[in-house]
Parts: C-alpha cells; structure tokens; sequence
C-alpha cells in the first residue's frame, strides 16, 4: 500500500516537473507544487516500512531442532547418522558415494541406491550444500545433509522432479576418497 502511495506521488512530481520545463518562465505556484510534490514524495519513502524478512522455513526449523543436527552459518542442517572411521575429504578431492536425494515431503527425486553403482565426482563440481556437507564426514560414514535452496539448486533446478527454490534433504554415505 505504501509503495503505491510513493509511486503515486512521484508520478505527480515528475508530471508536474515536466509541465514546469516545458514553460518558458515558470509561474511561482507551478514551482511550489513541484517542490511539494517532491517534499511529499520523499517523505512518504523515507517513513515506509522496511520490507518484511522472508517467512522462516518450519522444515528447516524443524531439522535444526533435531538431536544431533548441527546448523551452519550457510544454512547447511547436518545431521550424522552413523559415524565414519577414515579421513574427511577437502573441496578439490574427488569423493565416492550412495546417496538419496529427497524433497521435503519425502519424495525421493534421484538415488545411487536405486541403479546399484555408486557415484563419484569432484566435491567442487556440484552444489554447495554437498561440497560444505560432505567435508565434515569420515569415510565410512553416513550423514543428513537438509540443504535451504540458497545452497541447493535456487530457481533453477536441473529437473522438473525438484521444484524451483525447493528445500532438499540427502542421506550420503562417504565410501571413499580419490579416484
């Protein structure tokens, strides 16, 4: 309402601005209702209200607020699930893994498990939820990773399966690192 009110406003001063340039020797009152206007308008944006913050995910709430889950200062919510016994891999090693990829509702959008072959990939090479999450795993070990979209895939998810700015959860097993 008040981004109208302002739009408003600005509509008139610039209206009446335009009228004033367009004469050759303004009148004192085509003056005054400009700077009026101009006053008005500036006011108005001055006092609106800051926008709101965006809503709290309850999902996201809800998996923080889990035993054992631990928030990043990314948004990342990692939850261990079973612990791993060898080494942690850093952002440039290339990680063997099964993984599930699910939606919030439980849909599971894509899984190593259902083809029977695990994956690998360089750590660097996908999104930044998995390249934070899976650092802070042992081989060996398996994890949670709820990732907010920020750290996920955004507007622009790779498949119509996830929808846009969607909140994602993975369940990762770190089988090894290198090769």
């Amino acid at each position: 309402m008040v981004f109208f009110k302002v739009m408003r406003l600005l509509f008139v001063a610039v209206f009446a601005a335009v009228l004033v340039s367009c004469s050759s020797s303004p009148s004192p009152d085509a003056q005054k209702a400009v700077s009026d206007a101009v006053a008005s308008a500036s006011a108005s944006a001055a006092s609106a209200p800051a926008p709101a913050a965006p809503a709290a995910d309850p999902f996201l709430e809800k998996a923080a607020a889990e035993p054992g889950a631990v928030k990043t200062a990314s948004g990342l919510i990692y939850k261990e699930l079973k612990a791993g016994t060898g080494p942690s891999p850093k952002a440039t090693d290339t990680v063997k893994v099964n993984y599930r990829g699910m939606l919030t509702d439980g849909t599971e959008f894509d899984s190593s498990y259902k083809s029977g072959m695990p994956i690998s990939f360089g750590l660097n090479m996908v999104i930044p939820c998995w390249t934070e999450g899976v650092q802070k795993m042992k081989v060996g070990g398996k994890a949670q990773l709820t990732c907010p979209a920020s750290i996920a895939y955004g507007a622009n998810p790779p498949t119509s399966a996830i929808p846009p700015n969607a909140t994602l959860v993975f369940q990762i097993e770190l089988l090894g690192i290198g090769g």
